[in-house]
């Protein structure tokens, strides 16, 4: 007789849990700190229902989580670097619901909201804490002088490391995660175009926190990009599925684009045609539409000229997923006006591309072959009134006798050629040079004039 009670008292528990008598339980408190807000994400044993409001003198936001109970340690989460001071966190209406306070430091515009289930976590609930941050402010765009070239501006590559904070992307052997080897690619085409003159790159995220995918396009566009690059690694079920690809916007995703644009051009304060721009707002349907029409296509053509070199580049030395550039609807490549590429470095689910990209001299290797792209299309295409516009016209100054460099640890000798804009053949031919390409860190090579 005892058994059968503990029996059905166990059912009958079961299935209070089941019906929801029982709490939610917040299992763990993770931050992520990005430098325009710090996110909070709360771990849940299920779905909740949550009021969020703010309190003054001092500042403070206040989260009740309706039918929850705490089952985590607060005083160890780190809030450093974040708006935050001090996180606790008390009952309500007899011990059934959860209070959560956060008292601030500095002054934020909090957003909450619930996330369900994936692959990673269970439910969640979020809260970002968005800081009063300055907006950056507009690259000059003064007329280019002859007589006066540091009033020339620089062209300026917005370099995207996908996913991030909450979002670790696919995952390979060994836990080895998109976002963070996205990030180290990220950094090292970030460091080979701040060693090139003429080039500004901007990193749409240098940390480890998330950015939706509009937030990336709008971020390159306040940072007046002439290009867009997106980094990502691919990831399938299939741990045989391996090769790197190169993807622009597809005539499909275009069309939707367009027409996203078109319909909200009244209340948008977007532009087009990059620095110094053309706002719709102002057109008529059908003069809007020609010139949004005129900005994609010559936009689109820029991104696949340059997809096609870097996509011939990484063929060198790393297996292709395709013989040609792909085309696809991602939201990261809608911009009408930017010429925008994604990069799939290979697939981290399959054992043997997870070892290459998680190494930094394969990491190096893949962010050469997309600076070469870049730098191969604006030197044959540079914007106007840009220094390396000034350069084509013949007006900079040239080498008339040959120079010299010093090679350093992570150099190739086409990185090299490249830099000093001269051909491969000819920095072979100058220094005695096989194909073999073999150099040393500390050799001087001759540089021919270009």
């Amino acid at each position: 007789m005892i058994r059968r009670a503990g029996l059905i008292v166990l059912l009958l528990s079961c299935w209070l849990r089941a019906a929801g008598g029982y709490a939610a339980e917040v299992h763990n408190v993770r931050v992520w700190i990005a430098p325009d807000h710090a996110r909070l994400v709360f771990d849940l044993s299920s779905e909740v229902q949550h009021k969020l409001f703010t309190l003054k003198k001092p500042d403070r936001i206040v989260l009740d989580v309706s039918d929850a109970s705490l089952q985590s340690n607060l005083e160890t989460v780190d809030l450093s670097g974040s708006p935050v001071s001090l996180i606790r966190s008390g009952s309500r209406n007899g011990g059934k619901d959860l209070r959560i306070v956060l008292d601030l430091k500095e002054h934020v515009k909090p957003k909450s909201f619930a996330l369900k289930p994936n692959d990673q976590y269970g439910h969640r609930l979020v809260l970002d804490l968005y800081r009063d941050v300055a907006p950056e402010a507009p690259q000059k765009t003064a007329v280019a002088s002859a007589d006066d070239p540091a009033a020339l501006r620089d062209i300026v590559i917005a370099i995207d490391a996908g996913h991030g904070g909450e979002d670790p992307g696919a995952i390979g052997p060994g836990r080895v995660k998109e976002k963070t080897v996205v990030l180290g690619i990220a950094r090292e085409l970030n460091a080979l175009l701040q060693k090139e003159r003429g080039f500004q790159p901007k990193l749409t995220r240098d940390g480890d926190y998330y950015i939706s995918l509009r937030s990336r396009t709008e971020r390159a566009r306040k940072m007046n990009a002439d290009m867009f690059v997106s980094i990502h690694a691919d990831g399938f079920r299939d741990h045989r599925a391996r090769g790197a690809s190169v993807w622009v916007l597809s005539p499909r995703g275009a069309s939707s684009e367009m027409g996203r644009w078109l319909a909200q051009k009244e209340n948008s304060a977007d532009l087009i045609g990059g620095v110094g721009g053309v706002s719709l707002e102002d057109k008529d349907d059908v003069l809007a539409k020609v010139l949004l029409d005129m900005s994609m296509t010559a936009s689109r053509s820029d991104s696949r000229d340059i997809a096609r070199s870097i996509h011939k580049n990484m063929s060198k030395f790393a297996k292709m997923h395709k013989k040609r550039v792909e085309q696809a609807g991602f939201v990261v490549l809608k911009s009408p006006d930017i010429p925008s590429i994604l990069v799939e470095t290979g697939f981290i689910t399959n054992h043997d591309e997870a070892a290459k990209l998680k190494s930094k001299a394969y990491q190096r290797k893949m962010a050469e072959a997309i600076f070469a792209g870049i730098k191969a299309h604006f030197s044959a295409k540079p914007p106007a009134l840009t220094w390396l516009a000034w350069q084509k016209e013949g007006r900079g100054t040239t080498r008339a006798t040959p120079s010299s460099y010093k090679v350093v640890r992570g150099d190739t000798l086409s990185v090299i050629a490249s830099r000093n804009g001269v051909s491969l053949s000819a920095l072979r031919k100058a220094n005695g040079l096989s194909n073999a390409d073999q150099i040393l860190v500390g050799q001087v090579l001759k540089i021919p004039a270009s």
